[in-house]
């Protein structure tokens, strides 16, 4: 008689995923092996995926969704991969992360932490860190942090590359991360994207005050057919607007805070005064 191993479904993501399976596949009357012909993968790796010993991927996912009729429905396991996967990523955010990766422009305005698209690695993981010791984070999501960083900036170097434009509140630059060297090595690196002929970064001071049309880190998108976009979130969620009529005023906002923030020659004046402690 085989052996079939209890599933616990509360033992967490990736346990909750593979007894899904399980039960998908029992509801049919299929055994391993029966879904192993369906999807073209062994009834070996289905049966570590049912007991949480090995990990989905997008493709398994895929087959498991064309072999249980499911595809490009709400209850298909693409799409609960794609949760299991960012799952400690903001709602919104994994959607923007696509149409961010083949925008022709991006503008961004951040507030208190320089942005992934500008981080160091250091400092990527000085972040991540510090919020696996909040409890806010595990290592593994802090770990798929850091690499989702490091995927994000490698699309800033295809052909053409995009124009990028920066404005970094000045919180972003007084806020200390991992110590002196991993705060040097981040304002060195401020200074060398600036000097690439793509991009524009700029500081906004706080003396600003008012003039700031921004409270809240915010994303403008333009995509190769020129529609444009935006992404904006708070603590506790991400939203990518589409509408014309919402994203252009905000791009018109964008605008004029780059007209009153400082040029940046003065930004990167400033930004090396910070690292030398003289201001």
């Amino acid at each position: 008689m085989v052996n079939i191993k209890a599933l616990n479904p509360e033992g967490g993501p990736e346990a909750a995923y593979g007894a899904r399976i399980r039960g998908v596949r029992e509801e049919r009357g299929w055994r391993q092996d029966d879904l192993a012909t369906q999807t073209g993968y062994s009834s070996k790796h289905i049966s570590a995926v049912e007991t949480g010993r090995r990990s989905s991927t997008l493709a398994f996912s895929k087959s498991l969704d064309v072999a249980f009729g499911l595809a490009d429905t709400v209850e298909s396991f693409e799409r609960e991969w794609r949760k299991l996967r960012h799952g400690n990523l903001l709602e919104g955010f994994p959607e923007f992360l696509g149409y961010e990766g083949r925008a022709s422009e991006i503008r961004l305005y951040e507030v208190g932490v320089i942005p992934g698209l500008l981080q160091t690695p250091a400092y990527a993981a000085a972040l991540a860190d510090s919020a696996v010791r909040r409890g806010a984070a595990t290592p593994e999501q802090a770990s798929e942090r850091v690499a989702l960083v490091a995927k994000r900036q490698a699309a800033l170097d295809r052909t053409p590359p995009p124009v990028v434009m920066v404005v970094l509140d000045e919180g972003c630059i007084r806020r200390p991360l991992g110590g002196a060297d991993v705060m040097s090595e981040q304002f060195a690196h401020l200074a060398e994207f600036a000097e690439r002929p793509n991009t524009v970064l700029q500081v906004a001071p706080f003396r600003m005050g008012g003039r700031r049309p921004f409270n809240l880190p915010i994303t403008v998108l333009t995509l190769p057919d020129r529609s444009v976009m935006c992404y904006a979130e708070s603590a506790q969620r991400g939203h990518l607007e589409r509408e014309s009529s919402v994203v252009l005023p905000l791009l018109g906002d964008y605008h004029q805070l780059q007209a009153e923030a400082p040029s940046q020659k003065e930004s990167v004046a400033m930004i090396e005064q910070v690292r030398k402690g003289t201001s």
